[in-house]
């Protein structure tokens, strides 16, 4: 944790990527505290939902060891936003993508989103939270300065496909297969999709908008249209030839 005038910085191993907080707000005890506290439930929130422990709660209640009713509310919670997401997504968001109870693709950004409230709550108002490429954005990082994202480019190791720039409160989630390949599967058929090298939604809060991107990409050609009736979210796509596309109000997202 790294405490200056202008803020705090910290950087977090956890749930198989890497936390970065970045508070620009002058450091007070409440928000030292808020922090602390983000981490472990951070950590926490690997306990109970990594499907790689065969341990956490979710490993366990998929494998029928344990029951709903003895799950932790943080259980109850995501698997109610799963279903909202589900039904939001006409079914393209699925908590069962390969047969198994796998909730991982809204649980990072909501554990991400639930880290910036415990922030905001303690005073911290003009913050960055990144979980592994998936962002909450509160505030301004200077007076007049608003925040600007670099989204990686998923064919050109080392460039940026755009910047985005948010004067206020914005969320910014990317899926693509740059990182993991083509793990994002289509929840009908059960097979990789491979319609995107990336897709970038922006949105107001992260648990949603980390969702949605995961089912625009799940969708392949259906993704467009889907996109541009979404009121309230924003996306680029970056095709696997290099071509893009963007829905309309996207570019005043952009530097």
């Amino acid at each position: 944790m790294t405490d200056t005038t202008r803020g705090l910085r910290h950087v977090e191993h956890v749930m198989g990527t890497v936390f970065s907080f970045d508070i620009r707000d002058k450091p007070t005890p409440a928000i030292h505290h808020a922090l602390a506290e983000a981490v472990r439930q951070l950590h926490r929130i690997d306990a109970v939902f990594s499907t790689y422990r065969p341990d956490s709660h979710i490993s366990r209640l998929d494998r029928g060891d344990l029951r709903l009713g003895d799950c932790p509310p943080e259980v109850h919670e995501v698997l109610f936003l799963c279903a909202q997401a589900t039904h939001d997504t006409d079914g393209w968001f699925s908590v069962i993508p390969a047969g198994t109870l796998d909730p991982s693709g809204l649980v990072k950004g909501w554990a991400t989103e639930a880290a910036s409230r415990l922030l905001h709550d303690a005073g911290a108002h003009h913050t960055c939270v990144n979980g592994g490429g998936d962002i909450q954005l509160r505030g301004r990082p200077a007076p007049g300065t608003p925040w600007r994202i670099g989204i990686a480019h998923p064919l050109r190791h080392g460039e940026l496909a755009t910047v985005v720039t948010a004067h206020g409160d914005l969320a910014v989630a990317t899926s693509g297969t740059a990182e993991r390949g083509a793990h994002i599967l289509d929840p009908h058929r059960g097979t990789p999709v491979t319609t995107f090298a990336s897709l970038t939604l922006v949105g107001p809060r992260l648990t949603l908008t980390d969702s949605y991107a995961t089912a625009a990409f799940a969708r392949g050609d259906g993704a467009r249209e889907w996109l541009e009736a979404l009121d309230g979210y924003e996306a680029l796509a970056v095709l696997p030839d290099g071509r893009e596309w963007r829905t309309p109000g996207f570019r005043r997202h952009e530097t």
